[in-house]
């Protein structure tokens, strides 16, 4: 059975965006670039909720080769299911998830024995509260936006575990948690 893990980069304040919503996270270049690589290959897919997921259908544009081939091939590999109301429709290698999102997520999880990946702090803050997330990776970056769009909008489960802490290139520390056992 799949694990299903929100990721996000954050500032070291505990923001994905600045206050007018703009991500001025440092971009990630060269080593950064290449383990968020390898890491996209390696899932199963990704869970996006409609302002994430059109953030990254990007990958699928005819610019995205040049940006970072590697990387685009691997998101275009990657099955995405996207969660929204608003969208009826999503683009190559996507599926819109509808009527009972814990069961969806649930069959999702039971199909994969890879990691799923959920993107995007509100999606991810009703996931929490269904109680579907296993693990949670803070991508900390070394910068402070002074507030801004949280990463976490939802109490997380008490007695969190530590699970490891990890330095990744451009002085990014990656802190894994996971639900208590």
């Amino acid at each position: 059975m799949g694990k299903l893990i929100y990721g996000m980069m954050q500032s070291l304040d505990g923001y994905v965006a600045n206050a007018e919503g703009e991500i001025t996270l440092p971009v990630p270049e060269g080593a950064l670039h290449r383990w968020f690589n390898e890491r996209m290959a390696a899932v199963a897919g990704s869970i996006y909720g409609r302002r994430m997921y059109e953030i990254m259908s990007f990958w699928d544009g005819p610019d995205a080769e040049a940006a970072d081939a590697d990387f685009t091939r691997a998101y275009r590999a990657s099955p995405k299911w996207v969660v929204s109301r608003t969208i009826e429709s999503v683009g190559p290698n996507a599926v819109l998830l509808g009527g009972d999102l814990t069961a969806e997520v649930q069959r999702l999880k039971g199909e994969y024995e890879q990691d799923i990946e959920v993107a995007g702090p509100e999606l991810a803050a009703g996931l929490t509260e269904l109680g579907l997330i296993d693990e949670y990776w803070l991508y900390i970056m070394p910068v402070v936006l002074g507030g801004g769009k949280p990463a976490f909008t939802a109490q997380l489960p008490e007695g969190m575990r530590l699970l490891g802490i990890e330095q990744l290139p451009q002085e990014v520390a990656l802190v894994k948690y996971g639900k208590p056992s």
